[in-house]
């Protein structure tokens, strides 16, 4: 089992502190976001170089924790277009040094049809579809030039909010430079989320073949909303979710969301017990 995390979840006081702490803990995969994670230096689209990346990319190595992605989750449709320029290029500079890195991966969700991040009917639209498959297909054009991917995240709040819209996202895009960063619990809603197995299902018969990242959080009901809680803290089928996973997708990183600590080493230690039952 390859169980990771997102590195920003680690409180550090620096890289080579963040890179130690993840040593001791034997996490092997993280998912990386520059901005998040490194507080020396300053991060932008020209400050990304090939001496910068490798140097990141040895200092995990030293502790054995491969970039299993690159976070850098934009708002790529943001109506204001030089704003939208400006994160695109950000996220082109990212897979162009994606491979100094020792990564391959890219990642983001689909963004907002406004400025302002924040749950709005106005992203559940065809023109919002629209904007997204305009923005992705850039992306990719990049991705292709370089060999590596882009990894694309649904979820509920967002213009890709359902495996149906992921499915036909990769149909209009029409490459293998695009791939899925898959989060169950992205999908659940109040009304869905007895049907949660069903919806896993939904994800693996449409795009099963595009995944290679899974996130890992859970999820409890309050107030009549999803509230998001750590992995193995609320509702999520992790058996349906593991045996899903764990024949189909051998060895893919399964990265804790939202796991902070004194949590992370028992929720590695439960769901590596859950996973080596399966």
């Amino acid at each position: 089992m390859n169980l990771g995390i997102r590195a920003h979840d680690i409180e550090n006081e620096n890289l080579q502190d963040l890179a130690n702490k993840l040593g001791e803990k034997n996490i092997p995969s993280i998912q990386f976001a520059l901005k998040k994670s490194i507080k020396e230096w300053e991060i932008t689209t020209s400050s990304l170089t090939t001496g910068f990346a490798k140097n990141i990319a040895n200092t995990f190595a030293e502790q054995k924790v491969d970039i299993a992605v690159l976070g850098c989750y934009i708002n790529m449709i943001d109506p204001d277009l030089e704003e939208r320029k400006k994160v695109l290029d950000y996220f082109k500079a990212h897979l162009r040094f994606a491979r100094d890195f020792n990564c391959s991966i890219v990642g983001t969700e689909t963004g907002n049809v406004h400025s302002k991040m924040g749950y709005t009917t106005d992203n559940f639209t065809e023109e919002a579809f629209q904007k997204v498959v305009e923005s992705v297909k850039i992306l990719v054009e990049e991705a292709e030039r370089f060999g590596v991917i882009v990894g694309i995240e649904g979820g509920t709040h967002h213009p890709i909010y359902s495996p149906q819209l992921m499915k036909r996202l990769i149909d209009e895009v029409k490459s293998n430079n695009l791939q899925v960063i898959l989060d169950p619990v992205n999908f659940l809603t109040v009304d869905n989320y007895q049907n949660q197995t069903k919806i896993m299902d939904e994800a693996f018969d449409l795009f099963g073949d595009r995944i290679v990242i899974v996130h890992a959080k859970d999820f409890v009901i309050e107030d009549n909303k999803i509230k998001m809680v750590p992995a193995t803290h609320g509702n999520l089928d992790y058996t349906y979710l593991f045996k899903k996973i764990k024949y189909a997708k051998p060895n893919i990183p399964i990265l804790l969301e939202g796991a902070k600590e004194p949590h992370i080493s028992q929720i590695i230690t439960d769901l590596t017990k859950l996973y080596d039952q399966i």
